[in-house]
């Protein structure tokens, strides 16, 4: 049962490698590409299943017991990530099928989607720091190729700033994971969680995490955001969207999982860090989304809130907030495909992301605009939408830590996210049009199922949130207590 676990990095590497050799093959690499990712779904589902039963998954690769070998960990947390990854990089491949252009196609868009899929999955299952940053930097590999294929200008310009950040951040990563390794002797999660515990984090461990930190916030655009509105907005939509909706979360993901199983000890310090950064990403994310009146400017800088918020609930450090952070995460996931999604077939139309060039679509797409209503009041966290949850728990854990100005930020910026997204609703969608469905510049045909799908889960996560209740307590209850991670991975309760 536990080799199931590496299925969900196996998979998208052996299509990937398939499908490089039917470059020429488009309708075989379609197939192919969206049959993995089917199967990844199947694989998650099944996991989750078997985890609420018998606990934590584990694999030790080559059959070198922990913390010797490499080991690969599937608990709640990390599979319900996978799910949603699955679910959203679906809908992302649905809407390239009829927008990426044949000429993309064949340049190995689809592997690299799933080399992409690979690195993000990877990083969310492995148990062991350095694979961690191996994972990382599959993933980024991928995304350098997919933010430039294509080669239009702004393209090439943006992607040497996000090649150049995501280099940086690397070397830094493997700066942080030299001291660590000097300073414990080891670099599976669970042993540095022991070790760690056994001999203190003093202050040269916290400067250690404090770096672990700065690596990723740069990766996930927390406070050290510079690159990413560009970066986001100069690809094709279908990568733009998953861009969005995963890159950040994998940064993000990374903190969460370091900083609840790792360097938990000192969170007057770490956890205060996390909450000033959070806070400063969130009025700096929604200064930027109100400030603008272009589409892709709008969409880019509410990627920003959206991390700050996440994060807001990790600050906290209580059941409440990490509760609220999962649900957030998800449905940010989620949203944020969408909203893309709907962005760039807004774009697509009208050959143009300056608002106020554009009115009146919803007389000729009812549907775009009425899922953008959608998408915009699940951003904002309208209830009974999948935004409302998350961020119910997340204030109350701010305000239950203390943190009662974290929390506040945290509110006043949903307002501005509300804003800055209704801004475009009210001046795309609304009013009148002298364009004809003859003077469009492309058609959504094709567009609107995988974007009917993501908008249907947003309803569905708010208002089925019961419903995956139970998954998300086990996850919360594994990140706030890290004897059951360290027991499922190395066999010993060193904390009772």
């Amino acid at each position: 049962m536990n080799n199931l676990v590496i299925l969900p990095v196996i998979i998208p590497v052996i299509a990937g490698m398939i499908m490089v050799i039917f470059r020429r093959n488009i309708k075989l690499q379609r197939f192919i590409s969206a049959f993995a990712i089917v199967a990844i779904t199947a694989v998650s589902v099944f996991l989750i299943n078997q985890i609420d039963k018998t606990g934590i998954l584990t694999l030790q690769l080559g059959g070198w017991e922990a913390p010797f070998g490499v080991s690969m960990v599937a608990d709640m947390f990390s599979m319900l990530l996978i799910l949603v990854t699955s679910i959203v990089a679906l809908c992302c491949l649905l809407y390239a099928f009829n927008s990426i252009g044949e000429e993309r196609e064949q340049y190995y868009f689809y592997p690299l989607f799933l080399f992409l899929i690979t690195g993000v999955n990877g990083s969310f299952i492995t148990g062991d720091i350095f694979n961690l940053f191996v994972c990382f930097e599959v993933m980024l590999v991928s995304s350098y190729v997919l933010i430039s294929l294509g080669g239009t200008k702004i393209q090439l310009r943006e992607s040497i700033k996000y090649i150049l950040i995501n280099i940086i951040s690397s070397f830094l990563f493997l700066v942080a994971i030299a001291f660590l390794y000097a300073m414990t002797g080891t670099l599976n999660f669970a042993h540095l969680s022991v070790r760690i515990a056994e001999v203190g984090q003093d202050g040269l461990m916290t400067t250690v995490a404090i770096l672990f930190l700065i690596v990723f916030s740069l990766k996930a655009g927390l406070f050290l955001f510079f690159w990413l509105p560009g970066s986001y907005s100069a690809p094709p939509t279908a990568i733009a969207a998953i861009f969005a909706a995963l890159l950040t979360k994998v940064g993000i993901y990374a903190i969460m999982r370091t900083f609840t199983l790792i360097f938990y000890h000192e969170p007057a310090i770490t956890h205060l860090l996390i909450g000033i950064l959070a806070a400063v990403t969130m009025i700096l994310g929604a200064i930027g989304a109100v400030a603008y009146s272009d589409i892709k400017k709008i969409l880019t800088y509410n990627v920003i809130i959206g991390v700050g918020f996440i994060l807001a609930g990790v600050a906290s450090f209580t059941a409440e907030g990490i509760t609220g952070a999962l649900y957030y995460l998800m449905h940010d996931m989620i949203v944020k495909a969408l909203i893309f999604l709907l962005g760039g077939t807004i774009i697509y139309l009208t050959g143009t992301s300056k608002v106020k060039e554009i009115s009146g679509l919803i007389r000729l797409h009812p549907q775009l605009g009425w899922m953008f209503f959608i998408a915009a009041l699940s951003l904002a966290g309208i209830p009974p939408l999948s935004g409302f949850l998350g961020k119910i728990f997340i204030t109350e854990g701010t305000f239950g830590s203390g943190y009662f100005w974290l929390g506040g930020i945290g509110l006043i910026t949903s307002l501005m996210v509300l804003y800055s997204i209704m801004k475009i609703f009210m001046n795309v969608f609304w009013g009148y049009t002298d364009l004809t469905e003859e003077e469009e510049k492309g058609t959504t045909k094709g567009l609107l199922l995988p974007i009917g799908i993501l908008t249907m889960l947003t309803i569905a996560l708010g208002l089925g949130a019961e419903g995956i209740h139970n998954y998300v307590d086990l996850a919360t209850e594994g990140l706030m207590n890290p004897n059951i991670y360290i027991e499922a991975v190395l066999g010993i309760n060193p904390r009772p």
